[in-house]
């Protein structure tokens, strides 16, 4: 082969392998941090989610010891309120049953959490369970791989009804009496 062969073939897998290390960032950074939303697309997300739970969105959460701020939902029933446990029905620590303190529960991987779940599909603060107007309440902190309420994956301050169960990594849980 001719040397300017060899040196178009070395510029092309040069070329190829930045463009591997591009694609790799950018899913990286799709997965922490989410898809990119133009203002517009924020606007409507909002709205749609406004229009969903009949009141106003929730702010988005931030960390574990942040002030929590829910949003009420239509036709929540106050049975959840008299819920004073909560049982891990499948995953690792499957049969534990902790009392849920008045002030909430944080779950998540990080040693400061009231519910440790040790998951590689855990974030260390993952969710919180509050109390609220006589309801409890879960909410999603920010997870990469979210909370999910009866099979459904949350975006917002959730009611949780005492039997509903909470799927978080591979542990799911109740809410009992």
């Amino acid at each position: 082969m001719s040397e300017l062969t060899l040196i178009i073939i070395r510029i092309g897998f040069l070329a190829l392998l930045w463009l591997f290390i591009f694609i790799v960032l950018y899913s990286l950074r799709s997965d922490l941090f989410g898809p990119r939303l133009t203002p517009l697309q924020r606007v409507a997300v909002q709205s749609a989610r406004s229009r969903e739970s009949g009141a106003a969105p929730a702010p988005a959460a931030a960390g574990a010891d942040a002030p929590t701020t829910v949003t009420e939902r239509q036709g929540a029933s106050s049975a959840s309120a008299q819920a004073t446990r909560v049982v891990i029905t499948s995953g690792p620590r499957s049969g534990l049953e902790l009392d849920l303190p008045q002030t909430g529960l944080t779950i998540g991987r990080s040693s400061g959490s009231g519910l440790q779940i040790k998951d590689d599909y855990t974030s260390s603060n993952h969710a919180k369970i509050v109390r609220w107007r006589e309801q409890w309440v879960v909410q999603d902190l920010g997870s990469t791989n979210g909370t999910f309420v009866e099979g459904k994956r949350i975006s917002e301050s959730t009611p949780v009804q005492v039997g509903s169960s909470v799927r978080i990594g591979t542990t799911t849980f109740e809410l009992r009496r």
